[in-house]
């Protein structure tokens, strides 16, 4: 590992923002300041701001992510997994893909609010909504504000169909609430877990729960009645692409009804910031991780091609799928997700339904 290794962070640099190349600067004035003064600008701390936004939902045009709705409590995510593809829209916000994205959290107060107006909205027919669409909607910050928590009571009190995406064990803090959802069909949640290794973890996700609390959540999940899939993503060809067999075979056995899974894809800045990484923390795998990662894309760390995209083309990502194909076929035998049921919310919304 290299010496300057930024110990606690995914991202090992800054990058520029590509919508503020050539144009202007964004200063802190603060942390300039101190530069001035010769005292040390940065001393890598978490800073949290609270932004307004107008609505909360958004609409999910891409074919790929296998949902219509997502919300996002927060912007920016405190985990600092390296791979993650949100981070390129931390730039809408005036800031960078790589060290801002973790460091610089922005969260949606009014986001309970806003929900609710959505979906008793005249037009709204209770399309599953899905929780951290882009970053964790479970990330250190929710503790404190309990923010996601506030936007599950709103869905179960209009019995609303929700998916969740996270990987933190603090959904377990909402385990009340997700019960009462799962007897009426009304939640799915997807817990992320890319690799058994906890050294592997600590690189890639430096601020994530365990591995061990992962699994722990998975069991209690599925214990309790709540449907839980497991989504290995991304699998980086050389890095965890091994694990898949003994990965689905354990959390099968902890209860989950299926396994997904992404290749990497090093889209916009996450390239620079993974090779960055790659080459300080990794050194000695480094070219060939990002050369197999080039040859599932055609080439190049990215492929932005729907259809194309998530799981890759060419050898290595034949591999994978047919890995992936063989641990399901062999542990997940005849399981399934069930569809969430919407009618509860419906006929809470229009009573009038209930004389059809």
């Amino acid at each position: 590992m290299s010496a300057d290794f930024l110990k606690g962070r995914g991202a090992q640099k800054n990058v520029h923002n590509r919508f503020f190349e050539n144009s202007h600067e964004v200063l802190d004035d603060f942390l300039n300041f101190c530069e001035v003064e010769g005292e040390e600008a940065d001393k890598n701390k978490t800073k949290y701001l609270e932004v307004f936004p107008k609505t909360f939902v958004n609409k999910v045009d891409s074919p790929d992510v296998g949902m219509g709705f997502s919300a996002n409590p927060y912007q920016g995510c405190e985990h600092g997994c390296v791979y993650c593809y949100a981070r390129n829209s931390h730039e809408y916000w005036g800031y960078g893909a790589g060290l801002d994205f973790e460091r610089n959290i922005l969260f949606k107060k009014n986001a309970p609010k806003l929900l609710e107006e959505k979906i008793t909205s005249k037009n709204w027919q209770g399309n599953t909504i899905v929780f951290s669409g882009n970053t964790d909607c479970y990330q250190p910050l929710e503790r404190k504000l309990k923010i996601t928590r506030k936007c599950l009571e709103v869905m179960l009190k209009w019995k609303h169909p929700t998916g969740i995406i996270t990987k933190n064990s603090l959904i377990l803090r909402d385990l009340d609430i997700l019960k009462e959802m799962a007897k009426l069909n009304i939640i799915s949640t997807n817990i992320s877990i890319t690799s058994l290794s906890e050294d592997t973890r600590r690189l890639l996700e430096p601020r994530t729960a365990s591995i061990k609390q992962r699994l722990k959540t998975v069991e209690t999940l599925s214990a309790n009645g709540i449907p839980v899939r497991v989504m290995m993503a991304p699998i980086i060809p050389s890095l965890n692409s091994h694990e898949i067999l003994p990965l689905v075979k354990k959390v099968a056995e902890l209860g989950a009804v299926d396994v997904g899974y992404t290749i990497v894809r090093l889209n916009g800045q996450i390239a620079e910031i993974f090779t960055d990484w790659a080459h300080k923390t990794i050194p000695d795998k480094a070219e060939r991780i990002l050369n197999q990662i080039a040859e599932c894309h055609g080439g190049k760390l990215n492929d932005s091609n729907w259809g194309r995209r998530m799981k890759g083309e060419g050898t290595v990502s034949e591999q994978v799928k047919n890995t992936m194909a063989i641990a399901k076929k062999k542990y997940l035998k005849d399981r399934k997700v069930e569809p969430l049921d919407a009618s509860h919310f419906l006929q809470l919304k229009n009573p009038q339904m209930k004389l059809l």
